[in-house]
């Protein structure tokens, strides 16, 4: 087998373990021929040659920037997702709560 069809292989038994949402131990149980130090080798193999896992790769989200109320004074920053706020001003914190935090 070329190194190229060796890739192949394990490009494809990486994406259909991955898709299975088994632990390595489980996936390689139900395929005799790997081993969980194979899988991991190749695994690593692969995420060091890309920079990360596929799986795990940064996406980017949107954001809806809007005009705050007069409560927001100078430069500060305010995330609000639902009733989870977190922000940077005096005394504002991470969690939920449905108003300004006392200062």
């Amino acid at each position: 087998m070329t190194k190229a069809e060796l890739q192949k292989l394990w490009e494809t038994r990486i994406a259909e373990y991955r898709a299975s949402g088994q632990s390595v131990k489980e996936w390689c149980a139900s395929h005799n021929d790997v081993t969980p130090r194979q899988l991991w080798y190749w695994l690593r193999k692969f995420k060091n040659q890309n920079g990360v896992l596929s799986a795990q790769s940064t996406r980017w989200l949107p954001v809806e920037v809007s005009e705050q109320s007069s409560e927001v004074h100078g430069n500060s920053l305010l995330i609000s997702i639902g009733q989870a706020v977190c922000g940077n001003r005096k005394g504002d914190h991470c969690g939920n709560r449905k108003g300004p935090t006392p200062a």
